[in-house]
């Protein structure tokens, strides 16, 4: 989440007019995250959240994650509801981008990452999984392995400005990567950005899952690499085996992993870290002046690319 578009009195009102949700009380901006213009939205009758999609979510796919959220909600995950405007339209336009109110959830994501919240994190994943595999519509992942080479060559010529000789040590990796790529994996559709500040914890246990606008149609077990490199890190880059095992097997306690997912656990991990790395990498050097928004540190992840890249078998993560 981030502010890189404001939304004036007199537009808040506009827009709000046309729903049934009563007149606006607060709205602030929420400065989380890199993705989109987020806002905390309260009516007279209650919180919201409103998102006004940027540049890099490509229009078309919109209705794609509103779909899939009412899905999984029917499904029995909990996670953020589109608001239906009166016309039955959950999708509208507000200064200039597309936008949409969703439902509010309570709760508060962790800012240190603790052994009991493991678990529940790899369980509600497999749940995901399992709940949207009878989700018939599809989305490429465009920040999938396919989308590397490209986002790389982006920053290249760059990277080395952040560390040195950060352009050949990634260029290696991704060789190396691709290469290593597994096929024939299953596949479903996956959250792909299930980072701790996009789970909530309520008492002690989780109370829902947020901000589904890098999900995707993608290899199941990649959503696994990806919550293990966000939330199996120590702060001093670290792997914390034992979180590791923790998530692991609460996910197979409800899907369980093929010997071919298993033994493809560190070139999946591998892709994770560089995914994260580039896209960071990438905001990092062209995140416009003045956004509202909170820069991540790309070499956060070089330092979890390594230690994947060093990962001789699925044991290193503790199964």
């Amino acid at each position: 989440m981030a502010v890189y578009t404001e939304v004036s009195d007199d537009a808040l009102e506009t827009f709000l007019a046309d729903y049934d949700i009563g007149s606006a009380v607060a709205f602030r901006g929420i400065a989380e995250g890199v993705e989109n213009s987020n806002f905390s939205l309260r009516t007279t009758q209650g919180d919201f959240i409103l998102t006004l999609y940027e540049k890099r979510v490509n229009p078309d796919d919109l209705p794609w994650f509103i779909g899939l959220m009412e899905h999984l909600a029917a499904g029995g995950i909990v996670c953020p509801q589109p608001v239906r405007a009166r016309d039955g339209q959950a999708l509208r336009m507000l200064c200039g981008r597309h936008a949409a109110i969703t439902t509010f959830l309570p709760g508060v994501w962790p800012r240190r990452v603790r052994m009991e919240h493991c678990g529940p994190v790899g369980a509600a994943l497999a749940a995901l999984h399992l709940a949207g595999a009878n989700f018939a519509p599809r989305r490429i992942n465009a920040l999938g392995p396919a989308g590397w080479p490209a986002l790389f060559d982006r920053c290249r010529d760059s990277a080395d400005d952040i560390a040195p000789g950060l352009a050949q040590e990634l260029n290696s990796a991704l060789a190396a990567i691709e290469a290593g790529w597994p096929q024939n994996l299953p596949i479903g559709h996956i959250h792909a950005d299930l980072f701790p500040d996009n789970v909530f914890f309520l008492d002690g246990r989780l109370s829902g899952l947020i901000d589904f606008y890098f999900a995707a149609t993608d290899i199941l077990a990649y959503d696994l690499a990806i919550c293990l490199n966000a939330w199996c890190f120590e702060p001093d880059f670290s792997f914390n085996v034992t979180k590791a095992r923790a998530m692991l097997a609460a996910y197979v306690a409800h899907r369980p992993l093929s010997d071919a997912e298993r033994a493809a656990l560190p070139v999946l991990c591998q892709g994770a870290a560089l995914r994260f790395l580039l896209t960071r990498l990438f905001d990092w050097l062209n995140t416009p002046n003045g956004a509202l928004v909170t820069r991540k540190d790309p070499l956060e992840y070089l330092r979890r690319l390594r230690f994947h890249m060093a990962a001789k078998n699925e044991h290193a993560y503790g199964i």
